[in-house]
C-alpha cells in the first residue's frame, strides 16, 4: 500500500531530472540572430574566399532575416507604394557595390566551426515565416512568349489565413520556404553566380524545403560558409516563369556537421520522405543524376544489390521537376519512409509567430500547409501515435550519434495524443546535441 507514494515521489524526480537537463540543453546550445544589412550579406554569389560574417558551432540555432531578390526601384515601378518598401533592402540595394555575377541578396556566409571538405552541413530548417505581407512575380522563365503586362505584379498577403489571392476566386495556399540555401562550392570553381544551383546547393527552388524538412549539403571548404536567401511564400514546381511568389522571410536554422555522413550532391529529408536532388544544364543529365542519387542512397540505406535498388526506384519513388529556369535545372526524387520500413521523423516545436505553423494533426500536413498556427503535430499521416523518433545529430565535434531530436530553441508543447493512443506514446526527452542518447534498439538512426 506504500508503494504509490514511492512511485510518485519517483515520478516526480524523473520530471524534475528532465527540466534540469532541458534547461542544461537550452543553454549548451548558442542561438544567434544574423540581421540582413550590407555587412551581413553575399550580393549574388558563393565563394570559399568569402568572409564570414558570423561564426557558430556545430549544434548551435542561428535566426537568419533574408530580403526578396528585387530592388527598391523595381518593386515602386510595380506599383508598391514607397514606404512599404523595407529599409534594409534600400540600405543593401544602396550601400553594396560588391556584386554578382548572379543577383540574389543572400544572407552569409556562416562559417560552422568544424566543417571540411568531406563532410556534410546537416541544416535542421526550424522555422520560416513571412517578414512582410507583400510578395511579387515576374514574368520570364521557360516559355516567356506567354509574358505580358504588368511583367511584375505585387501580390498582397494574407499572413492570418496564410493565402494569398490573385482574383477572380484563385487562392493559394501559401507554403513559405527559402529557394536559395547553399554552401560555398570547391575553392577552384571561384567566384560563381548565385542563380544555378550545383552541388553546393544555391538556388535549388525546391518548395519541399519548408519548416519541419532538414537539408542536407556537402561541405567543400573548411567552414561550410553558409549563405539563405531568395523568400518564397509559395511556388509550383518547374516555377517555370522564373519566379514563385517572392518575398522576405526570417528563417530559424540548426547547424550540425556530419562527420559520418559523406555527400556528393544535396539531399533533404521531409517527415515523410527522403529526397535525392540533380542539377545540370540538360534536363536529361539533371534526371539522371537525380535518379542514380537515389539509387546509391537505397543501396546504402537498405543494403540492396544495384539492381534492387534500382527497381525500387522505379516502383516507388516519385520524380519531380523542381525548376527550369536557373541556368541549371533540378531535378528531385522522393521514396516514402514507410516504403522502406523507417518511421525516423524530425519533429520540431513550433517557432516564430505561426504563420509558417508546424503541420495539422488532423489533416497530416506539415511545413505550414494549413494556416493552423496553434497545431504542432507531428503532421505524419496515420503516425499520430507514435512517439519520438531516434534521429542522427552530430555533437560540437562533429561526431554523429543516434538521438532522440528535439529542438533545444524553445520548449516543446505537445497537443494531446489521439484517443486510444497508449501513454507513452507521447513522452518525449529534449537533447543536447552536445550529449546525445543512445538511440532505442531496433531503430536505426538515418545514414546518408
Amino acid at each position: 500500500m506504500r508503494s504509490r507514494p514511492v512511485a510518485s515521489f519517483a515520478a516526480l524526480v524523473l520530471v524534475l531530472l528532465a527540466a534540469a537537463s532541458g534547461a542544461a540543453a537550452q543553454s549548451a546550445a548558442h542561438i544567434h540572430h544574423l540581421a540582413a544589412t550590407p555587412h551581413t550579406v553575399a550580393y549574388g554569389y558563393y565563394s570559399a574566399a568569402a568572409t564570414p560574417v558570423l561564426r557558430v558551432a556545430s549544434g548551435d540555432t542561428v535566426e537568419v532575416e533574408t530580403l526578396l531578390t528585387n530592388t527598391p526601384r523595381g518593386l515602386e515601378r510595380a506599383g508598391l507604394p514607397s514606404a512599404e518598401v523595407q529599409q534594409s533592402l534600400r540600405n543593401v540595394v544602396d550601400s553594396v557595390t560588391d556584386r554578382g555575377p548572379g543577383g540574389h541578396i543572400l544572407t552569409g556566409p556562416i562559417y560552422v566551426t568544424g566543417a571540411d571538405s568531406g563532410d556534410v552541413l546537416e541544416v535542421r530548417i526550424l522555422d520560416a515565416h513571412l517578414a512582410i505581407p507583400y510578395a511579387y512575380n515576374g514574368c520570364s522563365g521557360f516559355l516567356r512568349e506567354n509574358c505580358g503586362d504588368p511583367r511584375t505584379r505585387i501580390i498582397r498577403l494574407d499572413t492570418t489565413r496564410m493565402v494569398a489571392s490573385l482574383g477572380d476566386g484563385i487562392v493559394i495556399p501559401l507554403h513559405p520556404f527559402f529557394g536559395s540555401m547553399g554552401v560555398a562550392p570547391p575553392r577552384d570553381s571561384g567566384r560563381v553566380s548565385s542563380n544555378p544551383p550545383s552541388i553546393h546547393g544555391g538556388n535549388m527552388d525546391n518548395k519541399e524545403l519548408v519548416a519541419g524538412t532538414t537539408l542536407y549539403l556537402p561541405v567543400w571548404t573548411a567552414g561550410a560558409l553558409l549563405e539563405i536567401g531568395d523568400g518564397h511564400a509559395a511556388q509550383g514546381d518547374g516555377e517555370v516563369d522564373q519566379t514563385a511568389i517572392e518575398t522576405s522571410l526570417t528563417g530559424r536554422f540548426q547547424l550540425i556537421v556530419r562527420k559520418d555522413m559523406h555527400l556528393g550532391w544535396p539531399m533533404a529529408e521531409t517527415p515523410t520522405d527522403y529526397i535525392t536532388m540533380g542539377m545540370d544544364k540538360d534536363l536529361t543529365k539533371a534526371t539522371q543524376i537525380c535518379v542514380q542519387q537515389m539509387v546509391d542512397f537505397l543501396m546504402r540505406k537498405k543494403n540492396l544489390p544495384r539492381v534492387e535498388a534500382y527497381r525500387l526506384a522505379s516502383i516507388a519513388a516519385n520524380l519531380h521537376i523542381t525548376e527550369l529556369v536557373d541556368g541549371n535545372v533540378g531535378v528531385h526524387m522522393m521514396i516514402a519512409k514507410t516504403v522502406l520500413g523507417d518511421r525516423s521523423t524530425p519533429h520540431y516545436p513550433a517557432l516564430g509567430n505561426g504563420q509558417s505553423g508546424m503541420g495539422n494533426r488532423g489533416k497530416g500536413e506539415w511545413g505550414g500547409r494549413v494556416p493552423i498556427p496553434h497545431d504542432i503535430g507531428v503532421g505524419r499521416r496515420g503516425a499520430d501515435c507514435l512517439p519520438d523518433s531516434p534521429f542522427p545529430i552530430a555533437d560540437s565535434q562533429g561526431k554523429g550519434g543516434g538521438a532522440w531530436f528535439q529542438s533545444t530553441v524553445t520548449p516543446t508543447v505537445r497537443p494531446p495524443l489521439p484517443p486510444g493512443c497508449p501513454p507513452s506514446a507521447g513522452s518525449s526527452s529534449r537533447t543536447d546535441p552536445a550529449t546525445p542518447p543512445t538511440a532505442p534498439t531496433g531503430r536505426a538512426p538515418f545514414r546518408a
